[in-house]
């Protein structure tokens, strides 16, 4: 019995010995796999899609645009943020424009005019929310357009024949590492930002050949290296015109880790990974696609080798990263592997007129269907231009942005290829593609953190947040725990509260903020020795895209020609009507809403001094001089008794601090008086009660704020511009001699397809005969991404 019930006790001991191993390599995967997750749920990414109506455009020409907003992982509108940021910056980082958008279900839009201030060249639009200022600005929306000035001679730069050749070298999984085989992509770009045909060879230090490559398509390549004992390597590279010069290759690792990515059988991948590392026992590969995790694996090296396997089907479309990690969770080795989208939105453009001459009225039928052919609601941004010789090929679709450029650093050259493209050379110039631009939206460091994530930047959930910081005069230390008002002058009353932060930090949450305005941000008198300034809402951080030098071929002027008069003739004889705006429906009761008291000063007896208006017919306000000057106290309905400090006083929304000055306002200047007799909270400030003085036109009437009060103009949300285009359904109006030049015929940021997936778009063509492009993007609520082009004729009508 001793003997059976100690053999039981060992298999006992065994099996928990055991269980707990085999939990434990169960729980490891997931140790690494559970970061990320938690990660993603706390850094959400979102990104941003922008529709230019053209690429091409002339000085005095609108550039229309529309922003698609959705999170970075399943593609889908987001409504967290509120405004959009976007600027258009030259090639060396200045932004010519700004603006600030409004978004809505999913999006906003927008136009910007291109002043003839302007020099020609290549500049980029880009755009961002606040949230997304946390991070990289390489995840900001980028897409180059070209401006030319046809009212300035073209001083173009001189073309020095150099070899301006950019050639980057990039091992498979990150690095090099002696004894162990690997695969090195390489990227070579020219001057003109396009890839470069170059041939090379890789040479050791005695100019022996190693390996020779050339690029499969675009500049992008790859060849195998295994980097002997001893030995350090170069690479010699020969352009087209017979050129040669040397670029070094990476450095070599001693040790280390490398992985190597194929196609196995039955659609799966076969992840091989390599290491030199003394005492290391297993790996683990995490995968994900856009930081939704995929699933995590271990696998033991044997010989130094480990080999995963992955159904590509589990994989998610698009971009997916693969992730090994050593013994000790640490990543080692990381690559990228792209799957071609199935899941997508079919756009279909018909004519339905045949063929078009000017001055015509032009149908199109739009359907929208999934995958898989049924109907699919979707929102649609729509462009209708000529095409010239200057007209470039659209390129930059949403469904290659978001599964493809978004998740890539740097401009990829004809992106839709890789979407689009059949033949036997795809797969491999795509994962040339993934070995050259591969990166990631995160870093591992901050994944792993045990700590709490904090972020300088936050979403802007319900309006525009104008940031400042409080300092003292003369120290410049931060101004902690001080009182900052913000208030926008005029008839319709605004007045914003913020207290600063430890650091001086205040901020301001402007609410249905649209249009240029006046704003006086202020402190309290007595915090004298301290001053406010306000912050830059757009980035100053910019990503390493870098524009090519602008050139124009002379024999382009001709067009160049064609192309601006029709500019200058639209803004002679159309101007009132592309400066129309539609104004956005706001809240115009005053911040505090409706007062306890109104008075219409205009319906009592005037008098020539603020103290008799009290007296007389605003019971609640008693006004006192004592030895400091007049103090102010209001009557606190609710407790039946007066409050103990003087109220806040605004005149046209501007604080007055003073009650020396409230009492030395004119009451024949002022249309209004307000009184909210009640304590008032305005964010983190609390007042005893509000008098808002309201003058007949809103100015001040005279009234100078404090000498300290940083007085600005100030641009807020866009107010949105009316797309002009004229209409000929009479017989009068198609023989009008007005001239219709326009060469963009239609724009419609927000067309919307029904649920069985049609629209229908109309407009009327222009005294401009040629050929014109119809450019469609489109997005479902479920994340289905889609684009389509369309080409049609317009013939001359000789009348």
């Amino acid at each position: 019995m001793n003997f059976i019930r100690k053999t039981v006790q060992a298999l006992a001991v065994l099996w928990m010995t055991l269980s707990g191993s085999v939990r434990a390599q169960h729980d490891a995967p997931n140790s690494i796999r559970q970061p990320l997750e938690a990660y993603r749920n706390r850094a959400l990414q979102e990104k941003l899609f922008v529709h230019v109506d053209r690429s091409f455009y002339v000085a005095g020409e609108l550039l229309w645009f529309k922003i698609n907003y959705v999170d970075g992982t399943f593609h889908q509108p987001l409504a967290l943020s509120k405004i959009a940021y976007l600027e258009v910056i030259d090639r060396e980082n200045r932004p010519v424009l700004q603006t600030k958008v409004s978004l809505a279900e999913g999006g906003g839009s927008g136009s910007l005019f291109l002043p003839t201030t302007l020099a020609s060249g290549h500049y980029l639009v880009r755009a961002y929310t606040n949230w997304m200022k946390n991070f990289s600005p390489d995840y900001f929306f980028e897409k180059p357009v070209t401006i030319v000035n046809s009212f300035r001679k073209l001083e173009l730069p001189i073309l020095k024949d150099t070899l301006a050749y950019d050639v980057q070298f990039f091992p498979e999984g990150g690095y090099l590492v002696r004894n162990l085989p690997g695969t090195v992509a390489f990227k070579a770009v020219g001057s003109d930002g396009k890839g470069a045909d170059l041939q090379g060879v890789v040479l050791d230090q005695n100019n022996d050949t190693v390996a020779r490559f050339r690029p499969l398509r675009v500049g992008m390549g790859r060849f195998s290296l295994t980097p002997a004992d001893g030995k350090q390597y170069r690479a010699v590279l020969t352009d087209m015109r017979g050129r040669a010069f040397t670029r070094p290759l990476p450095t070599v690792q001693e040790q280390g880790y490398t992985m190597q990515v194929e196609e196995a059988a039955n659609s799966q991948l076969r992840i091989t990974v390599r290491a030199s590392v003394p005492g290391t026992s297993a790996v683990y590969l995490l995968t994900h696609t856009r930081m939704a995790a995929i699933q995590a694996m271990q696998q033991p090296l044997q010989n130094n080798t480990a080999s995963f396997l992955i159904d590509k089907k589990t994989l998610g479309e698009g971009i997916s990263h693969l992730t090994v990690f050593d013994a000790s969770r640490k990543p080692v080795c990381e690559r990228l592997y792209f799957k071609r989208p199935e899941r997508r939105l079919a756009i279909e453009v018909k004519n339905t007129n045949g063929a078009l001459s000017t001055r015509e009225k032009a149908t199109f039928e739009l359907s929208t269907t999934d995958e898989t052919g049924k109907p699919a609601s979707a929102s649609l941004s729509v462009a209708v231009y000529q095409l010239d010789s200057l007209s470039t090929n659209e390129s930059g679709d949403v469904l290659s942005y978001l599964l493809l450029t978004s998740d890539l650093r740097g401009a990829v050259e004809s992106a839709d290829y890789y979407l689009t493209a059949q033949g036997t050379d795809v797969a491999e110039a795509t994962d040339n593609l993934m070995l050259t631009q591969g990166w990631r939206r995160f870093r591992w460091e901050d994944v792993l953190k045990t700590n709490a994530l904090s972020f300088e930047h936050i979403p802007e959930v319900n309006g525009h947040l104008i940031r400042g910081r409080i300092s003292h005069s003369t120290t410049g230390r931060p101004g902690r725990t001080l009182s900052a008002y913000l208030s926008v002058p005029g008839k319709h009353i605004l007045l914003y509260g913020s207290r600063s932060d430890a650091e001086g930090r205040i901020q301001f949450e402007m609410k249905d903020f649209f249009g240029p305005k006046d704003i006086v941000a202020q402190l309290n008198p007595r915090d004298s020795l301290f001053r406010i300034e306000l912050q830059n809402p757009f980035s100053e951080r910019f990503s390493a895209t870098r524009l090519p030098v602008f050139d124009f071929t002379p024999t382009l002027q001709e067009s160049l020609l064609a192309h601006s008069v029709p500019m200058q003739v639209q803004n002679a004889y159309y101007r009132e009507n592309l400066v129309r705006y539609r104004m956005p429906t706001v809240d115009s009761v005053a911040f505090y809403g409706k007062p306890d008291e109104s008075y219409r000063l205009d319906d009592f007896t005037r008098f020539p001094v603020m103290e008799e208006v009290f007296r007389e017919y605003v019971p609640g306000v008693m006004a006192r001089k004592r030895r400091d000057g007049y103090h102010i106290s209001l009557f606190d309905l609710p407790h039946k008794q007066f409050m103990e400090s003087d109220p806040l006083a605004l005149l046209d929304g501007v604080p007055i601090f003073d009650m020396n000055k409230v009492m030395a306002i004119d009451p024949r200047k002022v249309q209004k008086l307000d009184v909210m007799t009640r304590h008032y909270i305005l964010g983190p400030l609390v007042f005893d009660g509000i008098i808002s003085f309201t003058t007949y036109k809103g100015d001040l009437a005279g009234y100078r704020p404090d000498a300290k009060a940083l007085l600005a103009d100030y641009e807020g949300l866009q107010l949105p511009r009316e797309f002009y285009a004229p209409r000929y359904e009479t017989a009068q109006q198609a023989n009008s001699r007005m001239p219709d030049l326009r060469t963009l015929l239609y724009w419609n940021p927000s067309l919307k397809t029904d649920a069985q997936g049609r629209a229908q778009l109309d407009f009327y063509t222009s005294d401009q005969a040629g050929r014109f492009r119809v450019v469609v993007n489109g997005l479902t609520p479920d994340g289905r991404a889609g684009s389509q082009q369309s080409l049609f004729e317009v013939a001359n009508v000789i009348k």
